[in-house]
């Protein structure tokens, strides 16, 4: 199968310190990937990366064989049709949760009735009209993922999305994510320490150590 992300000897340097060396993986279309390692060693930099946010200094990424970033070209986050969860909870606080998710739709007449679809996927719609300090911290991370989900990205970047989160609420959040995803053909990359996470969710795992990928 022809990879839909792809990533060829991708380096990064944080204050004159090489965080990222010669990074090469790549991921099928639909595909459900992961990268675990220890901390810092440069997990969230290199979604930060794909995601447009952050510049690398060598190497080149490609979406659908298309160079997306390179030494001499970079497009913008904001056309690279992608979703990105971070661990931080980023809801805004002064809109309502069905305003959160409507934020990120532009141009769409329908949007409240897209919104409310979304949220009805992860099972959060009744929150709709409350604010994010009076919900609870898996009721927010699901409130994310549907506002990441709701432009319908192709690909979603997952910054150790359920961490903090209870068992029980992980195995619920888990089907529902995989399910809308499988149905919608969306590609996914997660960063997570759990190994329990990655046994559930994911196809391959990459292995980021000493600042390349060590094991697939």
């Amino acid at each position: 199968m022809e990879a839909y992300l792809r990533l060829k000897n991708v380096s990064q340097e944080f204050e004159n310190k090489l965080i990222l060396k010669n990074v090469n993986f790549e991921i099928s279309e639909g595909e459900f990937a992961s990268i675990s390692g220890p901390s810092g060693t440069g997990k969230t930099s290199l979604l930060r990366i794909i995601a447009g946010l952050d510049r690398q200094k060598d190497g080149t990424i490609y979406l659908e064989n298309e160079i997306i970033s390179s030494h001499n070209f970079h497009l913008p986050p904001n056309k690279r049709n992608l979703g990105y969860v971070v661990q931080q909870k980023v809801l805004f606080p002064h809109l309502t949760i069905q305003q959160n998710v409507e934020f990120g739709i532009y141009d769409h007449k329908d949007k409240a009735i897209k919104a409310k679809e979304m949220l009805e996927n992860f099972r959060v719609s009744d929150l709709l009209k409350k604010f994010p300090h009076e919900i609870s911290g898996g009721e927010a991370q699901r409130v994310a993922l549907a506002r990441s989900l709701v432009t319908s990205p192709k690909l979603l970047l997952l910054d150790e999305p359920f961490n903090g989160l209870d068992k029980k609420l992980k195995k619920e959040i888990y089907p529902q994510l995989q399910a809308f995803l499988s149905q919608n053909k969306i590609t996914c990359l997660m960063v997570t320490h759990d190994e329990i996470e990655i046994q559930a969710l994911s196809k391959k795992n990459f292995l980021l150590e000493d600042s390349t990928i060590k094991a697939t």
